[in-house]
């Protein structure tokens, strides 16, 4: 994928946790982001890194994004490895 594809996928999350009333709260908790930050760091490769990060935590918000937003399941775990600083982390 694409940087710009990418992007565009974590931009696509953004929105989608946004206009989720019960998810919008857990992801500023989860994030320490407030509202001004989402929209002034919405262009930011390492806070759109954490928007797909946050998505891919839990399988069902994975289905339920990709489904309304047409995109195939390994596309939040595919954009966030074409971002910068979105490589995986090898731990061992």
């Amino acid at each position: 994928m694409q940087q710009e594809t990418a992007e565009t996928v974590a931009l696509q999350g953004l929105g989608w946790i946004a206009g989720n009333e019960e998810l919008l709260p857990v992801f500023l908790g989860a994030s320490g982001a407030s509202l001004d930050d989402m929209r002034r760091r919405a262009r930011d490769p390492d806070f759109l890194v954490a928007v797909l990060d946050f998505i891919s935590m839990d399988d069902a918000w994975v289905v339920a994004f990709c489904d309304a937003a047409g995109l195939p399941y390994d596309a939040p775990v595919a954009a966030r490895h074409a971002l910068p600083g979105g490589a995986e982390v090898n731990w061992t």
